[in-house]
């Protein structure tokens, strides 16, 4: 072998073990969140050992932002193919294709999980402006394989169906290994046909009902640290939400966080235990309004937007999965897949009085579950306008499908 072809296997051999070190990392960001990720568990997941590992990144987190913009990178690829097809439903369509692909490989061995984006914000400077303006390279991506605007309101709701295209796309790997992988291409055909066309029946009207939520809290100071611990772990990540961040949002000591909650991971419960009352609650009042249950589904999804937009007591992302043991995990995994199965009853009686389109429910419904838990990332957005036009130009991008135009052209 000569020296060009010894430099080639040596190079390829560098790749090779990067890129098993960077898909380990990605495993454990996924389990462990970015912050719980340590050398020590990426080089057992490599079968190296530590030192091996700083030989390709010598800090912890060199590590972590390279997962994050290897994920970056893989969507930028995928959105450009998809931008690369003439209309905006077969741009969509290609890209939850290429998603789905992705899945069916790593059900297969083939290929390996993405680490997810949640903790980009908690990330150090000036790795945090980097990685910032990868996700919004890609969100700008996405948003356009729609095309260019002819209006602001136009604009406003491309926004908000880039979102939730990215939201339901890291949402699939947490449900679809409830089905078997010979299912997955009829999955994407059920789920492309929700993004295609909406929930709503024919002739369903938007005209939801705001629910009240409130109610008096039996421990109002409990409460204070769930809601601060909230927005924190939504904005920040598990681990960037520190327990002396959350104290000094409330200008208290830790010692008055341990008064309440004897442990982070004990927080992070009960923050989700909150956020799955609240849904509950919604959900309970929509029903006992009565009405159509288009009626009911729509109320419901408008309350919970409403919430999230309003900030002051949002639900809790499905983002702090990822810092929680595995078995703590699962468990909410599971609430949170009650939560969806609850919404699919709902669309199913909608499709037997016809006031909903015949969709497959139980996929439907894990697409509003993905709605309504990314929507507080939206709130900047949501400011810009009339909550109430907010609300509806967000929920129609799942109620009426990702090319209704109507919120564009009369605001709702």
């Amino acid at each position: 072998m000569d020296t060009s072809e010894d430099m080639g296997t040596g190079t390829r051999r560098f790749r090779a073990k990067r890129d098993a070190i960077l898909a380990a990392a990605a495993e454990a960001i996924n389990e462990q969140s970015a912050r719980g990720m340590t050398f020590a568990d990426v080089a057992r997941r490599v079968g190296l050992n530590t030192t091996s590992v700083t030989y390709y990144f010598r800090r912890k987190e060199d590590l972590a932002a390279a997962a994050f913009e290897h994920t970056l990178d893989r969507l930028t690829e995928m959105l450009e193919d998809a931008a690369t097809l003439p209309t905006p439903r077969d741009r969509v369509a290609r890209f939850l294709s290429l998603n789905m692909a992705r899945l069916h490989r790593i059900a297969a061995g083939t290929d390996t999980q993405l680490a997810v984006l949640s903790d980009l914000r908690a990330t150090e400077e000036p790795i945090r402006s980097r990685l910032m303006a990868g996700w919004q390279r890609v969100f700008r991506l996405t948003r356009n394989l729609w095309g260019e605007p002819a209006s602001r309101l136009q604009k406003d709701l491309n926004s908000a169906r880039a979102h939730v295209l990215l939201e339901n796309s890291f949402w699939l790997p947490y449900w679809i290994t409830r089905y078997d992988p010979a299912q997955y291409d009829r999955v994407e055909n059920r789920l492309m046909d929700v993004f295609a066309h909406g929930i709503a029946g024919p002739g369903a009207a938007w005209s939801p009902l705001l629910l009240d939520l409130t109610h008096e809290e039996a421990e109002p100071g409990r409460a204070a640290f769930l809601l601060a611990a909230t927005r924190l772990i939504n904005a920040l990540g598990y681990r960037g939400a520190s327990v002396q961040r959350i104290a000094s949002e409330l200008n208290v000591t830790k010692g008055s966080f341990y008064h309440h909650l004897d442990a982070k991971d004990e927080l992070v419960l009960a923050c989700y235990q909150r956020t799955f009352g609240t849904i509950s609650a919604a959900q309970d009042m929509a029903d006992a309004l009565g009405g159509t249950h288009w009626q009911r589904l729509a109320s419901t999804i408008a309350t919970l937007l409403d919430v999230q937009f309003a900030e002051s007591a949002p639900l809790l992302r499905t983002t702090a999965l990822a810092g929680l043991p595995p078995g703590d995990r699962e468990a909410m995994v599971e609430r949170w897949n009650r939560i969806a199965r609850r919404y699919a009853g709902t669309i199913m009686d909608g499709v037997a009085e016809g006031s909903c389109r015949p969709v497959d429910a139980l996929i439907a419904a894990q697409a509003l579950t993905s709605l309504q838990n990314a929507a507080f990332d939206m709130r900047k957005w949501a400011g810009t306008m009339a909550r109430d036009r907010a609300v509806a130009m967000y929920a129609s991008t799942l109620l009426f499908g990702l090319f209704d135009d109507r919120m564009a052209n009369d605001g709702g």
